[in-house]
């Protein structure tokens, strides 16, 4: 079952979300020895999720799912032993379910109220119209999916939304906090004194999910007494689409990670709109206990606030961005002395080869994360990818935040793919990462960098398998090639295990999804590593080549509007060129055959794979997944596109596949999810291009997926989807007839396979 209310899918039976992922079993493992621990008294056939550790890290808590509950479980990390706590039914569905205490003793928890009674039934017959009003005020929003209809939609939207707060200690009673309510986040501060509470109320909206609807912000005392209501949060129905864009007033509540309990948030001063020009556009702003204060300026952006991180009284680091211009800027605040902060990093965003890494935290006494830094006062920068022109070769820097320079601690080298994920032991050097090869499932490694002449420096800590050991052999080289323009590409070439050149160019399958970039030059950049393992997924091209094919994957489609051209101008020239580009390289190299190509994407690759049928006769077949194909169904703006529908009415229609159907003579194959609840992507998208493509002559087949939403998740629906996709290559790509004839409706090959 499956109610869809306010952008949520809530499954009615257990009032958490409908659709998640879970896991099935739980083993524990010391990073020091292979042994894995089994855990005691888990509960029958565990659907597991919300996997947190306490703050003293002796604990381990989660949600385990049932037919009918969610229900709160602890397992004790000494004598490896899980146990129910409490016995209260947890209420997952409208956000996070609950937090730890600092003192590792205690849980927050949002339950189901005791006494809320019977769901609110539909009426049977409307009791009156529908009714939505706008009083000349402008209110754009993007196209949301699941909202709300009607006042019945409201009181269900109440009923399985609210929450009873709970506090439940790991031994003793549990103790109720305050009333039933639209519960959102509910943090308690690193000193467990207070606790910061969201609740959602009155009047909501038919145009906006629930995270746009009003809101209060409480502080609370350790017993639920109310302390202060710092803000109350109007209904936001006119946001700008646009990255730059905010809504008005107080955002970003949290609690400050270093201090005991100190209150921040930022503001907008320019309205959150980005077309006004303004010399200050976000402030950072603290209120520290027992709030009777003034809150206090600690930092001023000229560009939109995007975080901090909090290290000691004296250092915190801070960032700021402007996505319109890629601008991506790091300073080092005093957070004691706020009002010179140092640019460590000024540099643009979609250059990848500049990214210095990001900060490397540590959990404090309180389970916060705060800077870990050198006894120096250094910070470390871990960068999990460290892109460069040989490909990813990710790096752990060391950085003066006096003097700015770095000094370089590791870096992978090949043919290896090393990734660093957290440095474990700053002191001891332990940095854990994960290791992989063409051939090789990534595996968890423990890396000693201090003293770097040690022998053995490696501990594997996991031993994952070959998730597809038949699939071995697979060929795969990482190509760089350019476009017309001079712009430089990449892509990811697979070819079927045992193919040699003198067996002549294959089918090829171009699978891609567009990118839109501000400077030719970080357009151009590599991407990826070659040593990569070759995870050859169902979701997108790289199984064909277990069929035959040649297949070119993550070919680079960037989408470039130097300056004060907007990338969308050229979209179709540049899109067709770096499809031109990638299967020129395949040529070049003997293996592709260019009277034998198909194209694919997913959403926004869909998008693309429509427009380069519409304005290309590069392929024999296409293959579009839930995609959207007539842009004036988002006539506020899409993907990146910031301009309205009526600023820009020649782009939206060039760029719409729906528009230009009568050009498309290439059979397309349309896949969509029923339940497809992605902004933009409406099933109607696909229905509608259908019909269109059908009515010009054109040979297309839809296939709508049931109860699927963006992503497909259900085996069957996972095993129809390649044998749709398979059947379709093979009948108009790797075995095209001679003459075009009319399809019959389902003969498609690929049965057998």
């Amino acid at each position: 079952p499956e109610l869809r209310l306010a952008g949520l899918r809530i499954n009615p039976a257990t009032n958490g979300p409908s659709r998640q992922r879970f896991i099935t079993g739980l083993k524990l493992r010391k990073l020091t020895g292979k042994e894995e621990i089994s855990v005691n008294n888990l509960p029958a056939n565990p659907l597991i999720s919300s996997i947190q550790w306490s703050p003293d890290e002796t604990r381990v808590a989660f949600l385990n799912t049932t037919d009918s509950a969610l229900e709160l479980y602890v397992i004790d990390v000494a004598t490896q032993t899980a146990q129910r706590l409490g016995t209260q039914a947890v209420n997952a569905a409208y956000g996070r379910a609950f937090w730890w205490a600092p003192d590792s003793k205690s849980l927050l928890v949002k339950t189901i109220p005791a006494a809320r009674g019977a769901a609110p039934q539909p009426a049977r017959v409307p009791t009156g119209p529908t009714v939505q009003e706008s009083l000349g005020k402008k209110a754009q929003a993007p196209t949301y999916q699941d909202l709300l209809k009607n006042p019945t939609d409201e009181k269900i939207f109440e009923y399985y939304a609210s929450s009873q707060l709970v506090r439940i200690p790991l031994s003793g009673a549990a103790q109720s906090i305050g009333q039933p309510a639209l519960l959102g986040n509910a943090e308690p501060s690193p000193d467990g004194q207070y606790l910061l509470l969201e609740t959602t109320h009155r009047p909501y909206s038919y145009l906006v999910t629930a995270r746009s609807f009003p809101t209060r912000v409480d502080l609370l005392d350790a017993s639920g007494k109310l302390v202060k209501t710092l803000h109350d949060l109007p209904l936001h129905e006119n946001a700008l689409y646009s990255p730059d864009a905010v809504n008005p007033g107080p955002r970003n509540h949290d609690w400050r990670a270093d201090a005991p309990a100190t209150l921040t948030w930022v503001e907008a001063r320019d309205s959150g709109n980005p077309k006004l020009k303004v010399a200050i556009r976000d402030e950072l702003l603290q209120l520290e206990a027992p709030f009777g204060a003034e809150p206090k300026a600690l930092y001023a952006a000229a560009n939109r606030f995007g975080g901090v991180t909090w290290g000691t009284a004296n250092v915190a680091l801070v960032s700021e961005y402007w996505w319109q211009t890629r601008k991506s800027i790091t300073k080092r605040l005093d957070p004691a002395n706020p009002a010179n902060p140092t640019v460590l990093f000024d540099r643009s965003f979609e250059d990848r080869y500049s990214d210095p890494g990001n900060p490397v935290t540590r959990r404090n006494a309180a389970g916060r994360a705060v800077l870990d830094l050198t006894p120096a006062g250094e910070v470390y920068l871990l960068n999990s990818e460290g892109a460069s022109k040989e490909g990813d070769r990710p790096f752990v820097d060391v950085m003066n935040l006096t003097t700015k320079q770095t000094r370089r601690l590791w870096r992978a080298e090949g043919p290896v793919l090393e990734r660093p994920l957290e440095l474990l032991d700053a002191a001891k050097g332990l940095l854990l990462t994960t290791r992989e090869t063409p051939e090789e499932n990534p595996n968890y490694f423990v890396r000693t960098l201090l003293p770097k002449k040690k022998q053995n420096p490696l501990n594997q800590v996991s031993f994952f398998p070959h998730p597809y050991p038949q699939l071995k052999g697979i060929q795969k080289q990482q190509l760089r090639y350019k476009r017309a323009d001079g712009v430089e590409l990449t892509a990811t070439l697979y070819l079927p295990a045992g193919y040699k050149k003198e067996d002549g160019p294959l089918p090829t399958f171009l699978w891609a999804y567009p990118a839109e970039f501000k400077d030719k030059a970080a357009a151009g950049q590599v991407d990826g590593s070659p040593y990569a393992f070759n995870r050859i997924s169902y979701w997108t091209g790289a199984a064909f080549a277990t069929m035959g094919y040649a297949v070119l994957e993550d070919a680079s489609i960037p989408i470039v509007g130097e300056g004060d051209k907007e990338p969308n101008d050229t979209y179709v020239e540049q899109l067709v060129s770096s499809a031109k580009a990638a299967i020129d390289e395949g040529v070049r190299l003997g293996v592709v055959d260019s009277a034998r190509v198909g194209v694919g994407g997913h959403s926004y690759g869909a998008f693309m794979t429509a427009n380069l049928l519409s304005h290309s006769k590069l392929f024999k077949a296409g293959i579009a997944r839930s995609g959207a194909y007539n842009r004036t169904l988002t006539p506020f703006g899409f993907q990146n596109e910031q301009r309205t529908y009526w600023q820009a009415p020649e782009v939206y229609n060039t760029m719409s596949p729906f528009m230009n159907a009568d050009k498309v003579k290439t059979p397309l194959l349309l896949t969509h999810g029923e339940a497809d609840n992605n902004t933009g992507t409406f099933p109607i998208q696909s229905e509608r291009y259908y019909n269109a493509l059908k009515g010009m002559g054109a040979t297309v087949r839809l296939v709508l997926l049931p109860y699927e939403s963006h992503g497909y998740t259900a085996k069957e629906s996972l095993l129809h989807m390649l044998y749709e996709m398979n059947g379709w290559m093979d009948t108009y790509v790797k075995n095209p007839k001679p003459a075009v004839g009319k399809s019959k409706t389902g003969a498609v090959s690929g049965a057998e396979k």
